[in-house]
């Protein structure tokens, strides 16, 4: 294993402080116990949004943190879910009496500490709602999840309620988008090679030179199946076909594609699955309006990407395109 660390068991809190230290302008890090808040929150009269994880998927969720997307997050260890002792503290510091959205990917160590300390806020006063993202058609039962695992589609989650909640929509509005979004948006991924978590020091499967994973999860899970490797478009069509028979789109409709790399795969490799995303999503009669491509939620070191279609509406739309000023995006501010 090489990697650019010190210490193993001191990857995330040197790496959030690193965090902190480059993007100051835009961030706070509370050290004890550990998480990320936007530097003038709470906003008054603002719904506060928070989210967090298990740290691996940089720039998911702390790069999200600034106006129009996350007031707060909060970094488990890699790949392990932050506990109810930094949600509950990250949900009252955002919190500027509007109340606060949980945006939770399903993943049961995540769904069961945010719960909890969803719990403890409302005993403290602070209402809270939870938006759950389980976007991946992949899997529907893992050592991870009870259903549906959330990935790539968290992103647009995050975006889209933290515009509704920056334009100052109340607490069940801001739910209620983040809740759209979820369920209009489908995501599946592949694995050309594994990734190493640091404190593990050995890839989380094997491939050989000739496999690829088709349905991997961002934790280092294997897929739904593990086939010969083949060509880009070949890979792509995979990915889009579970997608696209799950989302049941009509010929007309609008769509934001997001193809996401895992990591460790070149930018130029991922606008070649667009390239060709486009054009079966064209041949489906399906019109791409929005789009985005570049690694936003990833698996440490993976080779590898996913590909999200989400259908959009009219007000989706718009707020997809609102303002948004955070490390990892940024347009219109």
């Amino acid at each position: 294993m090489k990697k650019l660390i010190n210490d193993p068991k001191a990857v995330v809190v040197e790496s959030v402080e690193g965090f902190g230290l480059a993007h100051a302008d835009l961030v706070t890090v509370h050290p004890d116990p550990i998480f990320i808040m936007r530097k003038d929150a709470p906003v008054a009269g603002k719904v506060g949004l928070v989210s967090g994880g298990g740290s691996g998927h940089e720039p998911l969720h702390a790069g999200y943190v600034g106006t129009g997307m996350l007031d707060a997050a909060v970094p488990g260890a890699v790949f392990t879910s932050p506990t109810p002792d930094q949600i509950l503290p990250a949900t009252l510091a955002v919190n500027s009496g509007a109340g606060v959205v949980h945006i939770v990917k399903n993943y049961t160590g995540d769904v069961l500490n945010f719960e909890m300390a969803a719990e403890l806020a409302q005993a403290e006063g602070v209402d809270v709602r939870t938006v759950l993202v389980n976007d991946d058609v992949a899997v529907e039962d893992s050592l991870y999840t009870a259903g549906r695992r959330g990935v790539g589609g968290t992103v647009l989650v995050e975006k889209i309620a933290g515009a509704a909640a920056e334009r100052g929509d109340a607490l069940d509005a801001v739910a209620g988008v983040g809740q759209r979004v979820n369920a209009n948006v489908r995501t599946m991924g592949v694995a050309l090679a594994a990734c190493t978590v640091p404190h593990a020091g050995v890839p989380s499967f094997e491939l050989s030179d000739s496999e690829i994973e088709i349905g991997i999860g961002i934790h280092g899970e294997p897929g739904r199946h593990r086939i010969p490797m083949e060509n880009a478009d070949g890979i792509t069509d995979r990915l889009l076909e579970p997608v696209l028979a799950d989302l049941k789109l009509s010929r007309g409709e609008k769509v934001l594609l997001f193809v996401n790399g895992m990591g460790g795969t070149p930018l130029s490799e991922l606008y070649i699955v667009f390239r060709h995303a486009v054009k079966v999503l064209g041949e489906a009669g399906l019109s791409v309006e929005r789009s985005l491509v570049g690694n936003y939620i990833t698996a440490l070191e993976m080779q590898g990407c996913s590909i999200s279609v989400l259908h959009l509406d009219d007000e989706m739309t718009e707020l997809w395109d609102a303002p948004v000023h955070t490390a990892a995006l940024r347009w219109g501010a």
